[in-house]
This record gives C-alpha cells, structure tokens and sequence, in this order.
C-alpha cells in the first residue's frame, strides 16, 4: 500500500481554519493576549468561551508558533503573532481573514465555543449533530462507510502493534463496522472477537464481517456501550478512535466498565491520534481535534490524560506503539 497521509490529512484538518479564523477575526485573540498573557482559565473569562473548544483552539494555536505556553501555563504571542495578528503591526493581516469571517464553518465554530455543544453535522439544513444523526439508518450507513475505508487503512497498523500481545478474544467496543476487529483477526487466525455496537450500525458490522468470510470468527453484541454490563471473558477491550468523541467524563465511564470487565491479565488497548503531553501539537493531531470538537462531544487527548485516567481505575500504560495516519496503540494492564 502506498502512502496516503495527504489524502486523510485534508480532510481531518478541514475545520482548523474555521477556528484560526475566529481567533483572528471574532475574537481578536492575538491583540489581547499582546496587551495580556492569560492561563486557560483567563481566556475563557475574558472572551466568555467555554474549556472544552477554547483547550482545542489555543492547542491549535500553540502548534501553528503563534502562541507559546509557559511552564506556568499563562499564554504568549509568539513574533510571528505580534508581527501579522496583532493591531497596530504594519504587516496586519487580519483583514485577509476578517473577509471569511461569516464561512458557516466559521460560525459552526464560534458558537461551539460559546455553548459547548457540537455543530450540526455538515450536510442538509437542519441535520443533526453527529451523536443524535447515528441514530438514523441513512447517516449511520454514510458515516460508518467513510470510517470503514479509513479503518481498512489503519487497521494492519494496529494489528501489527500488538504482535508482541496478541489477543485470545478482543472485545472492539464501539467498533463501528468491524474493520478493526476484521484487521486483528486477519492478523492472528487464534483470536476470536466481537464487536460492540449500537442500532443501527451493528446490522452494518454483521455485513461487513460477512463479507470478509469472518462471521464464524467475528460476533456482534447490540448494546449501547454507556449502559449494562459489557459481555465478560475477554482478555482484551479495544477503544478504536472512540475515545475522541467523548468528553473527559464520558472517557472515565468507558474505561471504567472496561476495567470491571476484563480478567486478572486483561489488557486495555487506546487505538488514537494523541495529542503531546505538553498540548504543544502535533499539528495534524491539534488541526483533526477542531473537527471532533466541532461536531462531537469530545476531542483528541494525550496519553498523559488517559494515563491518569487509567491510574484512577488502577491501570498503567505499559506500552505505546505507532499504527498508521499519524495514530498510536496506548496498551494497558492492571497494576
């Protein structure tokens, strides 16, 4: 397979300028961090935004050089900034994004930031955000078909992170069409695996499995994963691009029914884009967490958060390894 990181990058990225945007042009963030350095906490109060999209938008920031975070957390204007985002600087530039400030991605974007709540998903008027969209037959069937050819991408990447661990039963929660699982069973003819899906999406899972000849190898459970107990004796809990539609609360909750229902020995597998442990980028991760933060209830996290997380639950990240599109496998055990 040859490389195809420009085609995934474009489109996961698509909402980062909307959100350079606002900064510039809605919220003229540069100028009044020149006159003020801030802590996050600051920020949010001086423009009335909300954490959850504000981290998002000074993260990206951050990994574009136009602010930079002090061990302290108070944030500055870089020169770049001060230089062509500033008022008063001979080279101001921001009339060159004042002329898109009204993109309706744009005002997607500063409205999340103001009310915390997703965007309506881009689509026809009046569409729903993409949590309340799942739920119908025609949106589950395009959105899991565009995460089934970029899993089919991702998929022997992870597969090949966990040769070294390889799964007995793999329970893919939230596995979406079962590319993953498909991948990972491909991979070891040993492992068994059963994905864990909602209505309507797990009747996609069962055909996509169907097709790949795995159905003897490869279940379904219909379940919302937030509710009930998840089915017991599997010896590994796979989140794969899950987490990041979450927010932090809901993450807790997810990771907390995975540790009660994995044996002594069971291992928690984080299949992600991460973002840096001192939120400095990377820039696709900071540019795709806009997008998630945009339409989900979530965005991308470090492996420094889950790891505190997974410590709360009495879990350790024992292991990390690459994948492919710029993801990572984050392994944990108890203990």
């Amino acid at each position: 397979m040859t490389d195809p990181t420009a085609i995934y990058r474009y489109r996961e990225s698509l909402a980062a300028v909307d959100a350079l945007t606002v900064a510039i042009a809605h919220l003229d963030l540069f100028t009044a961090l020149a006159a003020a350095p801030g802590d996050l906490a600051g920020i949010c109060q001086r423009f009335s935004i909300q954490p959850r999209p504000a981290h998002t938008l000074c993260t990206l920031l951050v990994a574009n050089g136009l602010l930079r975070r002090g061990d302290d957390g108070v944030l500055h204007v870089t020169d770049t900034a001060r230089e062509f985002l500033v008022a008063g600087s001979p080279f101001d530039a921001r009339p060159y994004y004042a002329s898109i400030a009204e993109k309706p991605g744009v005002t997607d974007f500063l409205t999340v930031l103001r009310t915390d709540r997703p965007a309506n998903w881009p689509g026809e008027e009046g569409e729903a955000d993409w949590h309340a969209a799942m739920r119908t037959e025609a949106f589950a069937e395009s959105f899991t078909a565009a995460m089934d050819c970029r899993g089919r991408v991702l998929g022997p990447g992870l597969a090949q992170a966990l040769a070294d661990c390889t799964p007995r039963r793999l329970l893919d929660v939230g596995g979406g069409s079962g590319a993953y699982a498909i991948a990972v069973a491909r991979a070891f003819p040993s492992c068994r695996a059963t994905v864990l899906e909602a209505s309507p999406v797990d009747a996609i899972a069962r055909r996509t499995i169907a097709a790949a000849g795995l159905g003897g190898r490869i279940d379904v459970v219909t379940a919302d994963m937030f509710l009930g107990p998840w089915p017991e004796d599997y010896d590994a809990h796979l989140f794969s691009n899950v987490l990041h539609d979450w927010n932090e609360a809901d993450c807790r909750r997810l990771l907390e029914k995975s540790v009660a229902a994995l044996p002594d020995g069971g291992r928690l597998l984080v299949h992600d884009m991460l973002l840096d442990d001192d939120m400095s980028g990377p820039l696709w991760a900071a540019e795709y967490s806009v997008l998630l933060t945009t339409v989900t209830q979530g965005r991308l996290y470090s492996a420094a958060e889950i790891g505190d997380w997974l410590a709360d639950l009495g879990f350790n990240i024992v292991a990390r390894a690459p994948t492919a599109l710029g993801r990572s496998v984050l392994i944990a055990s108890r203990g």
